[in-house]
């Protein structure tokens, strides 16, 4: 079969995409900008073309929601009677052909879902798995294709895009006001993570949070299915803290609802503990890339409990170091909507210094008229704390170099374009390490 990604580039889309290809299918695409991940693509077998490209001749379409209705490649194949899918019903699909463990949640679903993934290869389960970023223990890729039934997947609540699958075992990391320019507020987004649940079939599984308040509004309500809750008070906790190589209390809540998922799997304790203490980590979720002159960090973190979260970790993990963090907010609407908690976020005694960077736009999905309402400066403005300071994108890494002090830990963090400024810094970092020595 001939399949073509609109949007191929994507986080999600690629691994879809990487998952045809690994079946044996012909694979084509396009995105509007070349990265690292189209190149990868192109490495294993796909075609892909860096604008808008030419569906050419395919038996299916694949898009992601991001894709503007008007696009020209859709239309036309819309036109032809070419089967079009948009990425969440393409996953959703196969959803329904395997024994799909479903990660969701307002934080932390790419990082659960890449430790439930390597519980059940170590157990020898062979899990495909379709995840939001890069894991070392695939080779770096967010795609993996086992052989077995088991089908793990981050289920994204964005455009209620979860709403297309239909597991058998839910993961409920956490539910938190997020994504309001769709949701517009908390008790929408509730409704929608209650009707979401309620996919589950009478055999199957809950796996929640039970110290989430959120969670049991959702949960008053009788259930068909079965509900198993985990707690940051189980004495596991301690355990976890002592054998995690990932910092923070946020990655024991997710370790927690990995190792009760594989509780309910049936997977050997002594397998799951030894799985978890091995876990590496993911991209940009408190990667550390460097540790001389410098200690370099990049984080995904990109909302205010997201930064909070990142902010403890780096503070619990070097509790006498000088902490710096550059953050590139996420969207305008996201930084209009959760501005009071952007500012009591930031205001945090926790880092030495917060450089915030202008406002990534992402692109097609911004309110009419919500850039005129927020910026960086007035985000800054708020914060009233001398520490807390805006420097335009163009003039922060000339900044590091001319300020950070030597020896202290910078975080670079941000769900947009910061990761590459943090790679221009890996490769300056070298350079210095090498006139060090």
């Amino acid at each position: 079969m001939r399949v073509h990604f609109i949007g191929i580039g994507g986080i999600g889309v690629s691994a879809l995409a990487q998952y045809y290809l690994a079946k044996g299918h012909k694979v084509s695409g396009s995105d509007l900008v070349r990265s690292e991940i189209t190149d990868l693509l192109k490495r294993k077998g796909a075609k892909v073309e860096i604008g808008e490209g030419n569906a050419g001749k395919t038996d299916m379409v694949i898009y992601s929601p991001a894709v503007n209705k008007e696009n020209s490649q859709l239309k036309r194949a819309k036109k032809l009677g070419i089967k079009c899918l948009s990425y969440p019903k393409a996953l959703g699909e196969l959803t329904k052909e395997h024994f799909t463990i479903a990660v969701s949640g307002t934080h932390g679903k790419s990082t659960t879902t890449a430790m439930i993934a390597q519980i059940l290869v170590k157990a020898g389960l062979d899990p495909t798995v379709i995840i939001g970023t890069k894991i070392k223990e695939f080779g770096d890729t967010n795609c993996r294709v086992g052989k077995s039934k088991y089908l793990v997947i981050e289920a994204d609540e964005h455009f209620a895009s979860f709403l297309n699958y239909w597991p058998k075992i839910i993961a409920l990391t956490n539910i938190e006001a997020d994504h309001l320019d769709y949701y517009k507020n908390l008790g929408n987004l509730l409704k929608t993570f209650k009707k979401y649940v309620f996919h589950l079939p009478e055999c199957g599984i809950l796996v929640a949070n039970g110290d989430d308040k959120n969670i049991g509004k959702i949960l008053k309500s009788k259930t068909g299915f079965s509900v198993e809750k985990y707690s940051l008070r189980q004495p596991e906790a301690k355990r976890l803290k002592r054998i995690l190589k990932v910092p923070g209390e946020h990655n024991i809540y997710n370790a927690l609802e990995a190792l009760t998922v594989a509780r309910v799997l049936g997977v050997p304790e002594k397998i799951s503990f030894k799985a978890l203490s091995e876990y590496k980590g993911a991209w940009r979720r408190f990667e550390i890339i460097q540790t001389k002159p410098y200690v370099l960090i990049s984080d995904y973190g990109h909302n205010p409990t997201k930064a909070m979260a990142g902010f403890k970790a780096a503070r619990e993990k070097y509790p006498k170091k000088n902490i710096w963090c550059v953050y590139q907010p996420h969207q305008y609407q996201r930084t209009y909507y959760l501005f009071k908690e952007f500012v009591k976020a930031f205001r945090t005694d926790l880092i030495d210094r917060i450089i915030i960077t202008d406002i990534y736009d992402v692109a097609g999905r911004e309110e009419k008229g919500i850039r005129e309402k927020i910026n960086s400066e007035v985000l800054v403005k708020a914060i009233k704390k001398k520490s807390v300071i805006y420097i335009k994108n163009l003039d922060v890494l000339k900044y590091l170099k001319d300020n950070l002090p030597k020896g202290a830990v910078l975080i670079m963090m941000g769900a947009g374009d910061i990761y590459k400024m943090a790679d221009s810094l890996s490769l300056t970092g070298k350079r210095m390490e090498r006139k060090i020595k």
